[in-house]
């Protein structure tokens, strides 16, 4: 019995030792299980996007919930993704859900990454979408129609994304103390990037006038504005809580594109603004201080410079037909401005030599050697080689 002891003390002793645990009663949970106390975990620390976390992983547990952690290997993920794929679901939220699988998992889902990523299995092949910037019809319609709207958030809403660039995520959860109507700017709190938050977006006009009538709508609402209450409440089909921001806009979004007849994405709102900017010939930096990008590579990512702006800065090099191009065109003999230097030139030497004693034709023996700029001259031109040798044989 000692011996016995001894050896499952030593055994403890290596085990805390060497960080090996024995994780067997782990791995006999379900998905389910482990899923919901990841996602309480996750709400306590991301409440910002606890929303999205509760969709994916509730995806997680309504295919796999069942499952116990012991039986998950590669091909239960294929089968994931192929069940995911029948029910028309986005590659890109595919690879979101699985990621979300993966890290519930703990240290058996950086195993299965691994494994995973060896068999080319780990994510699906997403396509890259190519951005939009709609033009100038397309944006009058839509706004045309989110005045018209039954929705009290898309209206201001859209002059926020069309005249400020910010991100979904950072205009839902826009509070009342980060605009400021006096002095006509917004700040933006959390954002994507480190260096989108905290900066500081000017109202333009219209804009500006935008959420003036809308702050009064808001205050006959709500009866105040208290500056910790988000700019678009929660609630539907009016809101009603100014304590919770909006969930989603998708709803409102589709009506008014389908009313403006327009195709594209609420974040093409943002492509459309970074387009407009750098067609007016803003600089790169003064873009990416407004559209809180990190890199001058996002930010070509996101111009679209339209085929408007490229026919009319390719028809801008089109001049008027210049004098010696008409002079070409009539056989006419063309002299280029060095040739017409040269030869004034010329001719003040020559008078220079004609009209001055031996004293100023010294000098105009000097001005021609040193003609132009220093170190270079002239002297390679026929006709003043062949005037410098009369000149010395007459002297």
């Amino acid at each position: 019995m000692a011996r016995a002891a001894e050896q499952k003390r030593r055994r403890e002793l290596e085990e805390g030792f060497n960080n090996v645990d024995d994780n067997r009663h782990e791995r006999v949970r379900t998905v389910r299980e482990v899923g919901e106390e990841y996602l309480a975990s996750y709400r306590l620390r991301n409440p910002q996007s606890a929303v999205y976390a509760g969709y994916a992983v509730r995806h997680v547990q309504r295919l796999l919930g069942d499952r116990m952690l012991v039986d998950l290997n590669e091909q239960t993920v294929k089968e994931f993704q192929d069940k995911r794929l029948e029910e028309k679901a986005a590659p890109k939220t595919i690879n979101e859900e699985v990621g979300f699988l993966l890290r519930l998992l703990g240290d058996m889902g950086d195993l299965l990454r691994v494994r995973l990523r060896k068999k080319r299995l780990l994510k699906l092949k997403v396509r890259n979408h190519v951005g939009k910037a709609y033009d100038a019809d397309e944006k009058a319609r839509m706004i045309a129609a989110a005045k018209e709207a039954h929705s009290p958030h898309i209206y201001p809403a859209l002059m926020i994304a069309l005249n400020t660039g910010l991100r979904d995520a950072e205009m839902k959860n826009l509070a009342w103390a980060q605009v400021d109507l006096n002095d006509r700017y917004l700040s933006v709190g959390r954002s994507k990037t480190e260096a989108g938050e905290g900066r500081t977006v000017p109202l333009n006009s219209v804009l500006y006038q935008a959420l003036v009538d809308y702050s009064a709508w808001y205050r006959e609402r709500f009866g105040e504005i208290r500056p910790e209450w988000y700019v678009f409440p929660f609630g539907t089909p009016r809101p009603h809580d100014p304590t919770r921001p909006v969930t989603t806009l998708k709803t409102a979004w589709k009506n008014l594109r389908l009313r403006a007849k327009v195709q594209g994405r609420w974040h093409d709102n943002r492509h459309t603004l970074i387009t407009e900017l750098a067609e007016k010939g803003a600089g790169d930096q003064t873009i990416m201080d407004i559209a809180g990008h990190v890199s001058k590579q996002m930010l070509k990512h996101y111009s679209h410079i339209r085929m408007q702006a490229k026919r009319a800065a390719l028809e801008s090099i089109l001049e008027k037909p210049s004098d010696s191009l008409v002079q070409v065109q009539d056989n006419s003999p063309v002299t280029t401005d060095a040739q017409r230097v040269e030869e004034g030139s010329l001719q003040k030497s020559l008078q220079s030599a004609n009209f001055c004693g031996g004293k100023g034709r010294k000098t105009a023996r000097k001005s021609l050697k040193t003609f132009g700029s220093s170190g270079r001259t002239r002297t390679y031109n026929p006709s003043v080689n062949s005037y410098l040798s009369g000149y010395k044989s007459y002297g």
